[in-house]
């Protein structure tokens, strides 16, 4: 947790969660989690995410095979949404040909390789990609038939066209140069305002 005003750590609480604070920012707080963690392999899965069936096994599986060093689950919108068959093909091409998994496909590694690699850049935006990237240079980053289910929630708010475009010039950006850090914040300035449950708001 870092820093919530809700009632999110009352419901975790609840539900017999473990309870760590880190300051704000998924990479923060994802490196704190980790830290605290004692298996042999690590899945870090958003929120809003569902592994697929027996995904400890899987992971276990994909882990274990020679040349792998990580690997993501498949991509699938969970709620109906315009073109969600499209966005899957887009995103299956992606990982396909470049092995560019993204945080919201459940990214697993072993976890002596990701203390190694210094666990997630803290960054605000485009942590995942980065820590991928890294990885691509140590082995095969795989991705598993089976699928995560994970929320359509920003491509039915911010539009399917628009979503896309936002996360291509995002992309293009960083490619050309640009730092994360600058690119989250013109985000924020095109918007006006940061929604806290934004996956791009430095603040998070």
């Amino acid at each position: 947790d870092g820093g919530s005003g809700d009632e999110t750590l009352a419901i975790a609480s609840s539900h017999g969660a473990r309870i760590v604070s880190a300051d704000r920012g998924r990479a923060s707080q994802m490196n704190a989690g980790a830290s605290l963690a004692s298996g042999e392999y690590l899945l870090f899965l958003h929120a809003d995410t569902d592994p697929p069936e027996g995904f400890a096994s899987l992971i276990r599986e994909e882990l274990d095979r020679p040349g792998i060093v990580a690997g993501a689950f498949g991509f699938h919108l969970r709620e109906p949404v315009c073109c969600a068959g499209l966005i899957e093909s887009l995103v299956s091409l992606r990982c396909r040909i470049l092995r560019l998994p993204y945080g919201d496909q459940g990214l697993f590694m072993r976890r002596d390789l990701f203390l190694t690699l210094g666990g997630y850049p803290e960054h605000p935006i485009l942590e995942d990609l980065i820590l991928v990237r890294r990885l691509r240079n140590l082995g095969r980053v795989v991705i598993t038939r089976e699928k995560a289910r994970t929320s359509s929630r920003r491509w039915r708010e911010g539009g399917v066209v628009a979503t896309f475009l936002r996360h291509s010039a995002i992309l293009l950006a960083y490619h050309a140069g640009v730092s994360p850090e600058r690119i989250a914040v013109s985000i924020i300035s095109r918007d006006n305002k940061c929604r806290g449950r934004d996956i791009y708001c430095p603040e998070r």
